[in-house]
């Protein structure tokens, strides 16, 4: 298993959330997702995720710029191009359980 870094803010942040979790394993995709805390916190679910969505697409294009040189607009327009594909003609199903609780 190999866990990736909490980032310092989180780290420093009492009041820190984590949202998410994504792991591959067992040739699929696990992940937790902290549903409720935005409806709970008087946000549109719906809404607030896609914003936490966008979010990281930036991040990510941010990252590769930073890894890679590759412009960040253009790693993010491919991300959100293949997330397009991939909802309209998904390459695998998702599948699962819903768990309630924290660790």
């Amino acid at each position: 298993m190999k866990p990736l870094v909490i980032p310092p803010a989180a780290q420093r942040d009492e009041r820190s959330i984590q949202m998410l979790s994504a792991w591959i394993a067992e040739n699929g995709l696990h992940c937790t997702l902290n549903i409720g805390f935005f409806d709970g916190n008087g946000h549109t679910e719906a809404k607030a995720w896609g914003i936490l969505l966008a979010d990281l697409v930036r991040h990510i294009g941010n990252a590769v710029a930073e890894e890679r040189g590759t412009p960040a607009v253009e790693t993010m327009a491919a991300v959100v191009a293949s997330l397009n594909s991939d909802l309209d003609l998904p390459t695998s199903s998702c599948v699962g359980e819903f768990h309630v609780g924290h660790s």
